[in-house]
């Protein structure tokens, strides 16, 4: 049991360490919170192990630790919930590489919390040592963050950053407005760089302040703040000139200040947030990938480099994109982050080795490729063209084949020529490289292929459909079979994958009206070779 609890610690050391450094920069006032961050983080050994006989300094710190943090098991979880008013939950398990990312944000937003005077109570739960623990609480992956109010749950599936989950949880739990007062508060809280929304409201009363509170309580992720001194609030928001009353948005990036211009009701007010609260250009990473996937900006621009490239693009998106807010999102892929640009660049059958912009339609499902220079004045271009609907869609292609043979190998740029231009019948097989019972398939067209020879009305093609792409082909799952008819190529007949050899013979002869003298007549050739395989394929068939 000790061996596999030192393996668990292992595994989260590097959490561990990577918090120690940022706890040293915490801003907690006059509190010292390392010793919550390090009980949050700490994989659940058995404490006592480790003090003196006799107690002493090491019962003692096990002590203090206990007190800051619940250690949750099968014994203690239930009535950890019952009996703490407001519980936070880190559930997690050792091996888990996103339990490891998280756990340090999440002990600083704990800490944080507690440095604020929040009276939320902190407990962890190894889910894979106690999972009868983890039912009763409803720890059903890994990891996850849950908030008990007066025993109701919540779960969190926001932003995984410390802003984030701090915000979220004094939200939950009675705080969805920071009230500033004075210049010094509003100084302080620009100091945290995060994003807030802020409210300047006369009396703090009226119909459009409770759609202000409204709003506040159903964003989660975004702090909303409100003063009745506008020069606090123009310290916070210096665009604010004679406005009794003013709703804008504050973010730490270059372009930081958004007014909102619509009628003070919860649905614009979020919908307002919403739109605004990316920056100019999103840094796609492991935290905030969830909240790009689902963003409301349905078309989204990606530039995929490594650092020191993008360094010398970073102004011109920036400029293009300034051009589309709320529009176009935009956002950086760091082509260094394997794990984070690999399944995009696949997805476009591209292989980043340098500089490369793309789009994508979440509304459609379509995607986009700019293969001009990238500068200011083609992404602009593209970008237009992709708002207005008149940009072409991108698919895969391998490079055009030089080779020839008996099945014609279609990539995604010939498929029009090769299959839906052709004057010939075309029986077209669509596999994948990885494809189990494509082999056999495969096999089996070949000998169709030379069965048929010399015939100027049936071809025989394949198309790796795993790497090559058209809006016309349409593929589920592999081998696919289809036969496209010389008089309807828009109607494909999809064959049975299970037909045998003769099955699918017959199947072509009586489709295409094939006889057997026609056959015989086209093998009537000098081609000694091709005669030869025919006949050995016709004893099969």
């Amino acid at each position: 049991m000790r061996a596999t609890r030192l393996l668990a610690a292992a595994a989260l050391l590097a959490a561990l360490l990577a918090v120690s450094a940022a706890a040293a920069k915490l801003d907690l006032d006059e509190v010292d919170d390392s010793e919550v961050l390090e009980a949050l983080l700490a994989v659940d050994e058995e404490e006592e192990d480790a003090a003196p006989p006799g107690g002493g300094g090491g019962a003692e710190a096990v002590r203090r630790t206990q007190s800051m943090v619940l250690v949750l098991d099968n014994d203690n979880a239930a009535r950890a919930v019952r009996d703490h008013p407001e519980l936070l939950l880190l559930g997690y398990a050792p091996w888990c590489e996103r339990s490891a990312k998280l756990m340090p944000r999440f002990a600083e937003a704990a800490a944080a919390l507690r440095a604020m005077g929040s009276a939320v109570a902190f407990a962890k739960l190894d889910g894979e040592r106690f999972p009868k623990a983890a039912s009763t609480v409803g720890v059903n992956g890994f990891p996850s963050v849950l908030l008990f109010v007066n025993g109701t749950e919540h779960a969190y599936t926001g932003l995984r950053t410390k802003d984030a989950i701090v915000t979220w949880v004094r939200k939950k739990t009675g705080t969805p407005v920071i009230r500033i007062e004075s210049k010094d508060s509003a100084e302080e809280l620009l100091k945290k760089g995060q994003t807030f929304a802020l409210g300047l409201f006369k009396n703090y009363e009226g119909t459009d302040h409770e759609e202000f509170m409204k709003a506040a309580t159903a964003e989660n992720e975004v702090q909303f703040v409100e003063t009745n001194d506008r020069n606090v609030a123009k310290i916070l928001f210096p665009g604010i000139a004679s406005e009794e009353q003013f709703l804008g948005l504050v973010k730490s990036e270059p372009e930081k200040f958004e007014k909102f211009d619509g009628a003070f009701e919860e649905k614009e007010i979020l919908q307002f947030v919403e739109l605004n609260k990316f920056p100019l250009i999103t840094v796609f990473t492991d935290l905030n990938s969830a909240k790009v996937y689902s963003s409301p900006i349905k078309l989204q621009v990606f530039t995929f480099a490594e650092a020191y490239d993008f360094e010398d693009l970073e102004s011109i998106v920036q400029e293009v994109a300034r051009g589309f807010k709320t529009k176009i999102m935009f956002i950086y892929v760091d082509t260094a982050e394997e794990n984070l640009a690999k399944p995009f660049l696949t997805l476009y059958g591209l292989e980043g080795d340098k500089p490369t912009v793309t789009a994508f339609d979440t509304s459609k499902g379509a995607k986009y490729v700019l293969e001009a220079d990238i500068n200011a004045k083609n992404l602009k271009e593209f970008s237009l063209s992709l708002l207005d609907g008149t940009l072409p869609p991108y698919f895969r292609s391998e490079p055009v084949p030089q080779e020839e043979g008996l099945v014609e190998k279609v990539v995604g740029r010939t498929f029009d020529s090769s299959v839906l231009q052709s004057p010939h019948n075309i029986l077209l097989e669509a596999h994948a490289p990885w494809c189990v019972d494509c082999e056999a398939i495969s096999k089996n067209i070949e000998k169709l292929a030379k069965h048929f020879s010399g015939l100027d009305n049936l071809k025989f093609a394949r198309i790796d459909a795993s790497v090559n792409e058209h809006p016309k082909l349409q593929v589920n799952n592999y081998p696919t079979l289809l036969l496209y008819p010389a008089e309807d190529k828009t109607n494909p007949i999809k064959l049975s994958k299970k037909l045998s050899l003769k099955d699918m013979a017959r199947f072509l002869k009586e489709k295409l009206q094939i006889s057997d003298v026609e056959i015989k007549e086209k093998l009537q050739t000098p081609n000694i070779e091709t005669v030869a395989a025919a006949d050995n394929v016709k004893d099969e068939l």
